[in-house]
């Protein structure tokens, strides 16, 4: 069973575009286990899980691994982190950057096809990465015209 998950932060509402991107990767990745973005500080801010994944633990290993990978491609080659890729025996975990804030993090069977995954899964997070850094809408003051 899975769980779409809208977390809130206070001060901001759920935003309901990162879910849907979340939901359309599901869609478009046959076979995709699930999916979440996370704060770099290891918040959760959204995620699409099968119930056997804790959420809120996963949000925080996925914030430090992205952490050190960024010192670890830094160090190596002085450029920035786009992802990070993790393939066991029950599948894969990808991490991608979504901005300078947080991260998209995919899992997927180890029968999926790692390029389609990629290919469908790099604009998400820009798309994620946007949708964090768009200023909130402010509500309008009819009352004053």
């Amino acid at each position: 069973m899975r769980r779409l998950t809208k977390v809130t932060t206070p001060g901001t509402g759920p935003d309901p575009l990162v879910l849907a991107e979340l939901k359309t990767l599901r869609d478009r990745v046959g076979d995709l286990v699930g999916s979440l973005v996370a704060s770099s500080d290891g918040l959760l801010i959204a995620c699409d899980l099968p119930g056997r994944v804790e959420p809120a633990g996963m949000a925080a290993l996925t914030a430090s691994e992205l952490a050190l990978s960024y010192r670890l491609a830094a160090t190596a080659h002085g450029g920035a982190l786009h992802e990070v890729v993790v393939r066991g025996t029950g599948g894969y975990v990808v991490i991608y950057a979504a901005g300078r804030a947080a991260s998209l993090t995919v899992l997927a069977s180890p029968g999926v096809n790692v390029g389609r995954l990629h290919l469908e899964s790099r604009p998400v997070a820009r798309a994620i990465a946007g949708h964090l850094a768009a200023p909130a809408p402010q509500p309008r003051d009819t009352d004053r015209e």
